[in-house]
């Protein structure tokens, strides 16, 4: 991770988001995000913009000046977002809230292109690689695949009924599609194509921690799984042939984990937790390697951006 070229942010509920350098831990910006507590993250894929989404709004951050008002907002979300993702070219963005709404959203011009109306909250929204489907999971324990050029849910799956899924993530391929569940299971599922249209079929049950999980992640080299949790842990599930093997346990964090990311190369995690702090930890010994602290209240989400451009 060359040290200029990694953009490393995290926020919560101090109204605060920080940058931090991340090989030296030091914290070299702060903006005050004085509307809300922060529940999401996201940066965009030139590095030039820090999306912030909070309770109803998400503010658009400048990351290479200090400038610290946020230069575009996206205003339409009733009470809190709760996920956010830039597609890949950074034309456009995707988020879901507790209002049980799906949003599109144009960067240039901030206003909404989709609007897909659910009546449950939504807990989170991926982009499927192929930048041409949405993935989202609820309250209520579904699935919901949403076709961008068909303008409808095409697939709707639910793993547990009545067992809120908290997380989904999916393989840089496409080929597999995982999510977490508030009992602490995990469900996996592989990904066929057929035509222009994707099938599910069920892989794996796994029962991954005792409490709540708060993210699952797969790795940009999809070999591994990260799974955070309210147990105070995150834990590394090797992929490989399906078989999800625990590799490591991270220990270090006092609270909630809330949110992780990994580095380009998948050596590295990044997370982010109720006891204030956020941590780099090295996947190889699963150490903490930096430990970000300042922040005065729980982190929940964090969000790392280390590709050379």
């Amino acid at each position: 991770m060359a040290q200029a070229e990694v953009v490393l942010a995290s926020a919560g509920y101090d109204h605060t988001i920080r940058f931090w350098e991340a090989l030296s831990g030091i914290c070299v910006r702060t903006i005050q995000h004085t509307d809300s507590q922060v529940n999401r993250l996201a940066i965009s894929p030139d590095k030039r913009f820090l999306a912030a989404a909070g309770n109803p709004h998400v503010r658009l951050y400048d990351i290479q000046t200090n400038n610290g008002n946020p230069i575009a907002s996206f205003d339409g979300h009733v009470g809190n977002i709760t996920a956010l993702a830039f597609q890949s070219a950074g034309r456009w963005i995707a988020t879901g809230g507790e209002d049980g709404t799906i949003k599109i959203w144009d960067i240039r011009a901030p206003t909404v292109q989709r609007d897909y109306k659910t009546k449950v909250p939504i807990t989170d929204v991926i982009i499927h690689p192929n930048q041409g489907e949405l993935v989202s999971c609820d309250q209520s324990g579904a699935i919901k695949i949403w076709d961008l050029a068909e303008n409808a849910c095409t697939h709707q799956l639910v793993p547990e009924e009545e067992v809120p899924l908290r997380s989904v993530t999916m393989a840089s391929d496409g080929s597999i599609l995982v999510a977490g569940n508030n009992k602490g299971n995990i469900y996996v599922w592989r990904t066929k194509n057929k035509g222009d249209l994707t099938e599910l079929d069920a892989v794996k049950k796994l029962v991954a921690h005792p409490k709540y999980i708060t993210k699952c992640l797969l790795s940009p080299d999809t070999r591994s799984l990260a799974t955070c949790s309210a147990d105070h842990t995150v834990k590394i599930w090797n992929t490989g042939n399906h078989s999800f093997d625990l590799e490591k346990t991270l220990v270090g964090h006092q609270r909630w984990v809330w949110d992780a990311a990994f580095s380009a190369d998948s050596a590295y995690l990044v997370t982010g937790s109720s006891d204030n702090s956020a941590r780099l930890w090295d996947l190889q010994t699963a150490e903490t390697i930096r430990h970000y602290t300042g922040h005065q209240k729980a982190v929940v989400c964090v969000a790392l951006h280390d590709i050379s451009l």
